[in-house]
């Protein structure tokens, strides 16, 4: 299976700033040096205005400047090629029509014409993460025309594992990506990148915390560290 992302071109969306590390950061990172993909990041929501009652962007806004100028960093760090933002609001995602999300996905779609897609976990915790994927889906309808023959999904810590044991939708990986320690790091270095998003231990985000993860999944395969997928649809 990872032989098949050789030389593909990979698009990856996600809802906030912060989740293209934490959901593929190491194994971006390894793909990119080993397997000479193409990746272009779509991040969809600022990411930051919902720590206020109201969403006000003007208040926000010397923050705002700082998170995007923190995007390219964590960019550097793992080293993606190409990276769109956009300012849908923070954990309010199910106040836009989601025709309004789609409408923005097939747009990059068209522009970077992808053979695979990374996103959410559809069973998240969080709102916007839920959205991102129903709207990666629908733009994404298996016709005939279709470019896109892979959407794999993967977990966002503090975001997956905090859904109810009784709900149905728990993540459930069947793709396994092994990393090196230097992929980890690269995984790590991005995430200290964002200033409003890092964490001391033990919460989910913090370094130790992301190389604990990497490690449970790891021994899950046999390697010393890894990343977990959940593969919707793959088409060969």
């Amino acid at each position: 299976m990872l032989e098949s992302l050789k030389n593909k071109r990979i698009l990856i969306v996600v809802a906030h700033p912060d989740d293209e590390l934490l959901g593929l950061g190491a194994s971006m990172n390894r793909i990119i040096d080993d397997f000479n993909v193409k990746t272009h990041v779509v991040i969809l929501g600022e990411g930051i205005t919902s720590r206020s009652d109201q969403r006000d962007v003007e208040k926000w806004a010397e923050a705002l400047e700082t998170h995007r100028k923190n995007i390219k960093a964590a960019q550097s760090a793992i080293g993606y090629d190409s990276v769109s933002i956009y300012d849908f609001p923070d954990n309010r995602f199910d106040t836009v029509a989601l025709l309004d999300i789609i409408k923005v996905i097939e747009k990059e779609k068209a522009s970077f014409e992808p053979d695979v897609i990374f996103t959410h976990h559809g069973g998240d915790v969080n709102v916007d993460h839920q959205r991102t994927f129903e709207a990666v889906l629908t733009a994404c309808r298996p016709m005939e025309t279709e470019n896109v023959k892979s959407i794999i999904t993967f977990e966002t810590p503090s975001g997956t594992e905090w859904r109810a044991s009784s709900d149905p939708r728990h993540f459930i990986p069947n793709f396994f990506i092994g990393v090196k320690e230097s992929n980890l790091d690269a995984k790590i270095k991005g995430m200290e990148s964002y200033e409003f998003e890092k964490r001391k231990y033990p919460h989910p985000r913090s370094p130790e915390a992301l190389k604990i993860q990497a490690q449970r999944w790891g021994v899950a395969i046999g390697k010393p560290y890894a990343e977990a997928f959940q593969i919707i649809r793959m088409i060969e």
